[in-house]
């Protein structure tokens, strides 16, 4: 039986144990210019040499008005890539693996950070976000919405793939593209944002035409032996009339026929009138379940997320084979290295680091 410490291969790539640290946002380019800092470089190292399998750099934009916010991580030139290496260096070095996730906001783009109060930024300090139509994202005093027409959605996938090849070259060996949470790919493939009738809208094929698109760009520039991962909403937590858990059971395989290795399963995102389920403890993990279901003919892989908090129950979620993968995202903030601690309290032997081995 798999447990939380058992090593998952994926093409030729060993990871050393089946917990991933999510991408998580930090809002640390004061600068305003997308380019990593000593805090992206602290923040993820410290997570590798904490102990977890794999550790993923935070959406990072592929293209400046993809950015959810101005202090956003960004990829989209030679030197944001540059600004990586010896974080990705740093993580690989302490046996972790290192990922990135590859993004681009969509319509939810121009908006304050969290810490700055949120909402969208008008003016000049702001910038035009792009969707499947010019629909808005539905903030009390929305921004102008620019409709990519076809030379723009061509744009998009020509963004992702540079941005892969961006990736790779500062040494990642695992790209994610980012499908969730309302974000671009998002919004194409759900029918609350997406009311398209060209061969980006309307049935389910063409509203997944974009996220699938991207994908295979990603893969192909990306090398045989490393992994692709995709990140989706299992669902809008908007009834029928939004994407489904159902739905997502029908994109996954197609995904893994596109190159894909590991679903990483999340939801939401997409609408503020979302009805979101009582969040307890695993509250996402049955939608991992469910796509785990439907790739059980596949080598792909499915990671679970959802206020995963402890080693007991991360450890659950891999041996009763609900999901391949434990994703934790705020444990992580809370505790840099879960992974040592979660060896401890499970009986196994951690990665424990030389320099650290007296504490543990």
């Amino acid at each position: 039986m798999t447990g939380l410490f058992d090593a998952l291969e994926l093409r030729g790539t060993e990871i050393r144990n089946r917990v991933m640290v999510s991408p998580m946002c930090q809002y640390a380019c004061e600068g305003r210019d997308g380019l990593a800092t000593d805090w992206h470089h602290v923040h993820l190292g410290s997570r590798a040499t904490g102990g977890a399998g794999i550790v993923m750099a935070e959406a990072t934009a592929v293209e400046p008005r993809g950015r959810i916010s101005p202090q956003d991580l960004g990829i989209w030139s030679d030197e944001h890539a540059d600004a990586l290496r010896d974080t990705a260096r740093f993580i690989s070095d302490r046996g972790a693996t290192p990922a990135i996730q590859l993004a681009h906001a969509g319509r939810k783009a121009s908006t304050r950070r969290p810490s700055d109060g949120g909402g969208p930024i008008h003016g000049e300090d702001g910038w035009t976000p792009v969707g499947p139509t010019a629909e808005s994202y539905p903030h009390d005093d929305p921004l102008d919405v620019e409709r990519l027409d076809q030379a723009g959605i061509e744009g998009v996938v020509d963004s992702f793939r540079a941005a892969a090849e961006r990736a790779l070259d500062a040494g990642f060996e695992i790209a994610e593209v980012h499908g969730a949470h309302g974000y671009l790919l998002h919004s194409f493939y759900s029918p609350v944002s997406n009311g398209r009738e060209d061969d980006w809208g309307g049935d389910f094929a063409g509203r997944t035409r974009l996220v699938r698109e991207v994908t295979r760009a990603v893969r192909e520039v990306w090398p045989d032996e490393k992994p692709v991962f995709v990140r989706l909403s299992a669902t809008d937590w908007m009834g029928e009339d939004g994407w489904t858990v159902d739905d997502t059971a029908e994109l996954a395989p197609l995904l893994a026929e596109d190159g894909a290795d590991l679903v990483d399963v999340s939801a939401g995102g997409v609408h503020p009138d979302q009805s979101v389920p009582e969040s307890g403890p695993h509250y996402q993990v049955p939608y991992a379940e469910r796509v785990t279901e439907a790739l059980s003919d596949t080598d792909c892989a499915v990671g679970a997320v959802g206020k995963i908090t402890t080693p007991e129950g991360a450890d659950e979620v891999v041996r009763n084979g609900r999901a391949d993968v434990a994703i934790l995202a705020r444990e992580h903030l809370r505790d840099p290295y879960f992974t040592l601690h979660a060896a401890e309290e499970l009986g196994e032997e951690g990665p424990v680091p030389r320099a650290y081995r007296r504490g543990f």
